[in-house]
């Protein structure tokens, strides 16, 4: 191994006492590939088997808790019973080459798909997403009830246990990349004026109410220590949106909630604040001055290279997330650890979805979108959408 990467294979201890192998983690990626119940596919089991064995912390596409709560075609549940067996097998492949499993769960609010939802999209109020993929103006979805509220809480407690009987090692609680938890926590989709929104204490309150249930579904079926992660975006774009001086106040609250840790959902790991401070610095140093001393944080975003995984490392963050280059190899973290970092592949063809072991849905959307990296036939441009 090349010393200088030789921090990326250091063992790591989550606040939880959970220690993971290495420093590397397998990011969350929708790939759209579920069977048509919601269930884990065969697909999907394959597609985890081929890119998890490097890693020290794997966690999955997003699961949602709430049957309204759907955000993509093809996607797995963890609403019920009926969706563990899939689960538990999902968690043994994450699990067999050493990496702990983390389930990641979330409702998507207003990004539901109106046809998944049969046209019955809620959110903290009636207040229609600036994002669209087309640029077409999106509908307003319905404001949530209390109750309604109340039980997607409850919801959240229920999708943890599900994840304790199938066999994880955690959950991640999707607060990020403007669904529903974040909702709630956005000045631009939360214009509530009673105890769940108005001023930014008070969009904090679900959030914190989704934490509090997690952690108390862990306490009542957890035999052992069980990973707690949060993810979340730290600016929303929208005016009025999320800042960086809002971010600041939430992670201040989730730091004092003893979680496994924090995960930042970014573009690029170098990437500085829109607005909120005056701070010329990247958002993760911020972020990892701020809190990391009470909670570890999980940088990621356009991590392509060793020295891209290690430039993380040195501002302080302990742990890094691989999305996109685990796609394209596979066998990125692997290459590494044995000294060949000069035979990782930052570049695909049309011809290498067998060798990639990537499913169709999923594969499809790399070979006909633009924006997230490179393929090796000129004519061919690819993505990924979360």
């Amino acid at each position: 191994m090349n010393t200088k990467y030789k921090s990326l294979f250091e063992p790591f201890q989550l606040n939880d006492g959970i220690e993971l192998k290495n420093r590397i983690v397998l990011a969350p990626m929708t790939h759209f590939s579920s069977n048509t119940d919601a269930t884990v596919s065969d697909a999907e089991l394959e597609y985890y088997a081929r890119r998890t064995a490097g890693v020290g912390l794997a966690v999955t596409a997003v699961a949602y808790v709430t049957k309204g709560g759907i955000g993509f075609q093809n996607q797995f549940g963890a609403t019920g019973a009926e969706f563990t067996e899939g689960l538990r097998k999902l968690a043994t492949t994450l699990k067999s080459n050493g990496a702990k499993a983390v389930l990641q769960i979330f409702h998507a609010g207003r990004l539901s798909p109106p046809e998944l939802v049969n046209g019955d999209v809620a959110a903290p109020s009636a207040i229609a997403t600036d994002r669209t993929n087309d640029g077409s103006e999106a509908p307003a979805p319905r404001e949530l009830t209390a109750q309604e509220i109340d039980d997607i809480i409850v919801d959240f407690g229920k999708a943890t246990a599900n994840a304790i009987e199938a066999g994880f090692d955690g959950v991640e609680i999707h607060g990020a990349n403007g669904y529903l938890v974040q909702q709630f926590f956005s000045p631009h989709a939360n214009r509530r004026e009673d105890k769940w929104g108005g001023s930014l204490e008070k969009r904090l309150t679900f959030p914190l109410a989704v934490v509090d249930e997690v952690q108390r579904a862990v306490k009542e079926h957890a035999k052992g220590p069980f990973i707690v992660g949060y993810r979340f975006s730290p600016e929303e774009p929208e005016t009025p949106g999320i800042t960086m001086a809002d971010t600041l106040t939430l992670i201040d609250a989730l730091a004092e909630k003893n979680l496994s840790y924090l995960h930042v959902s970014l573009m690029e790991y170098a990437s500085t604040p829109r607005r909120g401070v005056d701070d010329k610095r990247s958002r993760l140093e911020i972020i990892q001055e701020r809190v990391g001393a009470k909670v570890p944080v999980i940088g990621v975003g356009a991590v392509n290279t060793p020295d891209d995984a290690v430039n993380v490392l040195n501002t302080g963050v302990p742990l890094v997330a691989l999305g996109r280059e685990l796609i394209v190899d596979p066998d990125w973290v692997e290459k590494v650890e044995s000294g060949r970092e000069s035979e990782i592949d930052y570049s695909l063809t049309k011809h290498d979805q067998d060798r990639l072991v990537v499913p169709d849905p999923l594969w499809n959307s790399i070979m006909t979108m633009t924006g997230w990296f490179p393929v090796k036939d000129a004519e061919e441009s690819s993505t990924l959408t979360k």
